[in-house]
């Protein structure tokens, strides 16, 4: 290695070698016909086609486009979705699995065919893609997969080796997938959506819809816009339309490093289904081939300290391909639906005017792509063979009594431990750049200490629903492990589906205290989306 690694400091290498362009933010009230909020490829992709097709469109977005899960990608263009093919099978029947696959090579189509149109460079390139396990338990998971896959007409095949250091007791192959470069691809579709007379705002958060003859939006700027319909493309609907997303997805984070491998890097993208999982992929950075360290999945707000997965990437990496430099590591979170089948469409069954797009279960890429379609074939009054099969109004009662039972006593489990939970450190122990649980006053609250030396102390309470938020040491984050909302060091929102930021303590009282207080106590109202 070169060099120690600064773990605190993550930063995506799609980000650092694009060059997309900036836009204002909304101050000003609007009218258009489509309004699109979330800027990522969904967003973008959905704003491409109505525009193409017509359509007055906005599309706004709360940060800076592609800042989201779209720029913390592993930008796999592939049907391969894990062990999912024989579940499908299982719980869905032949033809909506067959559906589910032939709707993943239809988004996979359509990506090529506009790099092909727009004459888009991003590294477009066709690879087979793996599945793999070190056991015997995996082999037998991988070839009940296998009989699905030549069930529903799926070309791939079974392999017992892999061309890098890694001993396995079977691979199962899906030929003719794809990776790319997803921020050169869409940043062609941006500069097409303006030339086609859409407008984009960025650091524009859309906060509330109000229904009445047309959709009034309000931002968290003050300025408003009407709209004759609506598409969601954020995590979870920042409007929920009494959908109640959020107690039907569950929130994950996993972790990605790029690396310089010392060994030639292998063609092909692999994914293990081992616990801890890992993802490998080759990319090109300024003219080099880098390798794409994944995995170490866990639940929002769970876990070990998150430098601990970094760290394990890493190791996972030197020993399997030699690592010369780490050039990148950043991390992502994804949505998972009951049903594990993203959830696009309308946000309820009677509303024909707001739409969503959202728990893509890490496979963005086709998932995203597909949902842009779905949702303009709906607004454009055109009927598709896969509206049925992604409408989130559906509810399969195997699975989703049994995943929706397990994640909401999950959530009243973390609702209980973190109000019991006394145990924390005093301020003053901490470092310039830490945060954690403290007690303040004999009280659980947060804390982080700046550069400066300065304290922001918060209550721990999760604005959404009252779970208690952990602190995220590599991303100096608050995350709540019931439904994956994450805050700032110094309580702002930056995911919901909590909409109000973490209520900050005032420092009074500094005696005994080595720190420089911050601002005095504020209160807010409580979160809509609360019961």
């Amino acid at each position: 290695m070169d060099k120690k690694q600064d773990w605190t400091q993550p930063e995506p290498m799609w980000r650092k070698d694009a060059d997309l362009p900036d836009f204002p933010a909304l101050d000003k009230a609007e009218h258009t016909e489509v309004l699109i909020v979330g800027g990522g490829i969904t967003g973008i992709t959905t704003a491409y086609l109505l525009a193409k097709s017509g359509k007055k469109v906005i599309l706004l977005e709360s940060d800076q486009l592609l800042n989201g899960t779209t720029g913390h990608t592993t930008a796999k263009v592939t049907a391969q979705h894990g062990l999912i093919y024989e579940e499908l099978v299982h719980h869905f029947g032949l033809e909506k699995a067959t559906l589910y696959y032939q709707a993943q090579l239809h988004a996979h189509t359509l990506i090529e065919r506009l790099i092909h149109d727009l004459e888009i460079d991003c590294n477009w390139t066709k690879e087979d893609a793996y599945l793999y396990s070190e056991t015997k338990e995996g082999a037998q998971k991988l070839e009940k997969e296998y009989q699905a896959y030549q069930t529903l007409g799926i070309p791939g095949d079974l392999v017992d080796t892999l061309p890098f250091n890694q001993d396995i007791s079977k691979a199962l192959m899906m030929s003719h997938q794809a990776r790319f470069h997803p921020i050169k691809y869409l940043t062609a579709l941006v500069n097409e959506i303006t030339r086609l007379g859409g407008k984009i705002y960025e650091g524009t958060e859309a906060l509330k819809v109000k229904e009445g003859e047309q959709l009034l939006v309000t931002t968290n700027r003050g300025a408003t816009v009407t709209c004759d319909q609506l598409v969601s493309c954020t995590h979870f609907p920042f409007y929920d339309g009494k959908g109640f997303y959020f107690s039907r997805m569950h929130a994950e984070r996993s972790y990605l490093l790029a690396i310089e491998p010392e060994r030639p890097a292998p063609d092909g993208m692999y994914l293990s289904i081992d616990e801890p999982k890992r993802s490998i992929r080759t990319a090109e950075h300024e003219g080099r081939t880098v390798l794409l360290i994944g995995g170490e999945n866990h639940p929002t707000g769970e876990g070990r300290d998150t430098r601990f997965h970094y760290r394990a990437l890493e190791e996972f990496a030197a020993e399997t391909f030699g690592v010369k430099n780490v050039l990148f590591h950043w991390s992502a979170q994804d949505l998972t639906t009951l049903d594990k089948v993203p959830y696009i469409g309308p946000i309820t069954r009677k509303n024909d005017r707001v739409f969503i797009a959202t728990g893509y279960r890490k496979w963005g890429m086709t998932n995203g792509t597909l949902a842009a379609q779905l949702n303009h074939d709906y607004i454009m009054g055109e009927k598709s063979l896969f509206h049925e099969v992604f409408k989130p109004a559906r509810f399969k009662a195997d699975p989703s009594i049994k995943q929706f039972l397990a994640q909401n006593f999950d959530v009243s489990a973390h609702l209980v431990e973190g109000k019991l939970e006394l145990v924390g450190n005093r301020p003053e122990s901490l470092k310039k750049g830490e945060g954690g649980i403290i007690q303040w006053r004999g009280e659980r609250a947060g804390a982080y200490k700046d550069e400066e030396g300065r304290l922001h102390v918060l209550d721990t309470t999760c604005t959404h629903m009252g779970c208690e938020v952990e602190w995220n040491s590599a991303e100096h984050t608050w995350d709540c492990p019931c439904h994956g909302s994450r805050f700032s060091y110094d309580g702002a929102v930056m995911e919901g589906p909590a909409k109000q930021p973490l209520l900050k303590i005032a420092l009074s009282d500094t005696k005994d205290v080595d720190f420089v207080p911050t601002e005095t106590e504020q209160t807010h109202e409580p979160s809509s989306d609360q019961p």
